[in-house]
């Protein structure tokens, strides 16, 4: 795991783009960080790519 301050984080893909509620992800090799946009300073989540995968493919087939 990457320490905070060499995170590169994106606003996520599913966010909605003309509301309030964004998420930003940090992709890595070993898995992945989500933070909430709006509340930066509170940190992130960090999920491994075990976990990561199996919640994207959720997504990606509607079960979420």
């Amino acid at each position: 795991m990457l320490p905070a301050s060499q995170l590169v984080f994106r606003k996520s893909s599913y966010s909605q783009a003309k509301t309030q509620n964004c998420v930003e992800v940090a992709d890595t090799v070993a898995g992945a960080a989500i933070r909430d946009t709006q509340h930066r300073e509170l940190g992130h989540l960090w999920f491994g790519l075990a976990e990561w995968s199996a919640f994207l493919s959720d997504i990606k087939s509607d079960h979420l």
